[in-house]
């Protein structure tokens, strides 16, 4: 049975009984002429299955004794029950409060958006939240535990990151002909996902899979509800994380924070059967081309110019290489971002929104193609990520890929490195929250208000007094401050007073009105951004007299290591923004 034709009741296509609010931006169910409001369809009755692995979802015939159901398969893969929903009057749909027109319909359809159209993979949410049977959408999500190795969950008081990875797994319906069949579906595809934390901007970085890192130790939770701990490796390609070693994909959660520094939030994993299904239901992905493309490794061929495409065709397309850049997976990887951002556009276009048959396909094709962490393995948390997301101007998205060279002393370049100083430079401005696109006029007023802070007269170093605090989580991080200070950089007049309350991420400098200048001599001392320096009042010492304030935050490398962070992205960056169409050369 199609997409489409899960849940019909009667059969009535599910599109046709919903029916777009104008008022709120909600679709609805269509009321009958002589009957109030319909009752929501449901789906057939669910089954579990041996093990307890989980539920098929309705209208899905159960594999065969024998059989193996090859739907979707993730390393470590685990089904979870999701609570049945509350009653609610009978079934009936609560109706939402009258709203006014035009902003509300507005924000209603820029949550459809961004909820369905995360990286192609956050389908769900927003577009299904207001209007769909939950239960049976919830059916659809497959779950894995994450080990631990996320944040816990998101917030909306601090910047989201998401880690969203294509596996390499051939299993599925017409996917074992993509060669290695036997693959235990590694990290083939892999993009974190920062969005800011105002919601103005965001970067989708991407990893090479033949990057060589240091895997950790990854605890990792079994059927049984064991742990068991898997070995780390060194010196490994990155794609390695996943599937290797019966690792799981809070493994590879593990590699990205052990890289990058950010840890992360949430997991969503797809095969490549997502991407058929997706572009699909968009009805096509417009793609351009800068030049004919053969390959016969991906079985692709289409001339140069614009074409749109779905199915087995854009699958093959993402997967090509060989004829296009380099021929090697970071042209690829290129080709990946432009097909991304061609597809959140699309997502974005009124011939989606207004679609309701549209929007029916991508629920089903979403909540079918994900494999999520256990902790936002629900359609109303996935819907409340979604509006945190629905905040952000697609403009501000770019999408990028980790600096690299290849390997030193490799005969053959078939891994790579990241790239000394650039990497960090670009994994210290997301850690930082810095933007690699122009972002609204408010947030540069800010920004040039907050660097107007290091602009001014200086104290000499000698009449600088502070008090230190290690709010670092680093032991000893304080002392080492101070004997740094004193004996190189002449600031007598400074103490450490040990810990703090609690460990920081970012390194604070608290100072009155009055001390303005002793602070800017400490910033220039230390290097300290003026985001670091925090205008308030002064605190006194053991003495009684003014002092300011330094607590050592994460971002604190060792004395003397200025702590600065960049505000640039490294020189010949590449990028690909969202809203620009670009050519595949």
């Amino acid at each position: 049975m199609d997409a489409q034709g899960r849940g019909r009741a009667e059969n009535i296509d599910p599109a046709d009984q919903w029916v777009l609010n104008p008022d709120t931006g909600d679709y609805e169910l269509r009321l009958s002429p002589s009957a109030g409001q319909s009752a929501v369809p449901k789906p057939r009755a669910s089954s579990t299955r041996q093990g307890g692995r989980g539920r098929s979802a309705p209208g899905r015939e159960r594999p065969r004794q024998g059989e193996r159901d090859e739907r979707r398969e993730v390393p470590g893969q685990r089904r979870r029950r999701v609570k049945e929903p509350e009653p609610g009057g009978g079934g009936r749909r609560k109706q939402n409060p009258r709203k006014s027109k035009g902003r509300n319909q507005s924000k209603g359809k820029k949550v459809l958006v961004w909820t369905g159209g995360t990286l192609a993979f956050l389908l769900v949410a927003g577009c299904t939240g207001g209007y769909l049977y939950y239960q049976h959408l919830n059916d659809n999500i497959t779950s894995i535990d994450d080990d631990g190795a996320g944040t816990g969950g998101f917030s909306k008081d601090r910047p989201i990151n998401v880690l969203v990875m294509g596996t390499d797994k051939r299993s599925g319906s017409g996917n074992k002909g993509y060669g290695d069949e036997g693959s235990a579906g590694h990290a083939d595809t892999t993009i974190l996902l920062h969005v800011s934390k105002d919601r103005t901007n965001a970067t989708a970085l991407s990893i090479p899979r033949d990057m060589l890192v240091d895997i950790p130790d990854c605890p990792t939770k079994q059927e049984d509800g064991s742990e068991k701990v898997i070995p780390g490796s060194q010196n490994a390609r990155f794609n390695e994380s996943l599937g290797q070693n019966d690792r799981t994909p809070s493994c590879t959660m593990r590699t990205v924070t052990k890289i990058t520094g950010i840890k992360v939030d949430h997991f969503m994993v797809a095969d490549f059967n997502a991407v058929k299904t997706l572009s699909s239901a968009v009805g096509g992905v417009e793609v351009c081309l800068a030049k004919d493309i053969d390959d016969p490794k991906s079985h692709l061929k289409l001339p140069k110019g614009k074409h749109t495409i779905e199915g087995e065709e854009a699958l093959a397309y993402v997967r090509t290489r060989h004829s296009v850049g380099n021929g090697g997976d970071l042209s690829r990887i290129e080709l990946q971002q432009q097909f991304l951002s061609s597809l959140m556009r699309k997502l974005k276009s009124s011939d989606t929104l207004s679609n309701p048959k549209k929007m029916f396909s991508l629920a089903e094709a979403g909540t079918e193609a994900l494999t999520v962490d256990s902790k936002i393995a629900d359609i109303m948390k996935l819907k409340n990520l979604g509006m945190e997301l629905g905040k952000l101007d697609m403009k501000n998205l770019s999408f990028t890929t980790v600096p690299v060279i290849d390997t030193p002393g490799e005969k053959v370049h078939a891994t790579v490195v990241p790239a000394p100083g650039k990497a960090e430079q670009l994994f210290a401005m997301m850690r930082a929250d810095e933007s690699l696109t122009a972002v609204k006029k408010k947030q540069k007023k800010e920004k040039a208000a907050v660097a107007a802070r290091l602009k001014g007269p200086k104290a000499d170093a000698a009449d600088v007094r502070v008090d230190i605090y290690n709010g670092s989580g680093k032991t000893g991080a304080a002392q080492t401050t101070l004997t740094w200070l004193q004996n190189t950089e002449g600031v007598l007049k400074s103490s450490q007073l040990g810990n703090a309350p609690s460990v920081i991420k970012k390194t604070t400098l608290e100072y009155a009105p009055d001390q303005a200048d002793q602070a800017r001599r400490l910033a220039d001392i230390m290097g300290l951004s003026g985001g670091a320096l925090k205008p308030g009042k002064s605190v006194k010492n053991a003495q009684g007299l003014p002092t300011m304030k330094l607590t050592l935050g994460g971002d604190f490398k060792g004395a003397g290591v200025p702590i600065d962070v960049p505000t640039k992205a490294p020189k010949d960056l590449k990028k690909v923004e969202a809203d620009k169409t670009v050519c595949a050369e």
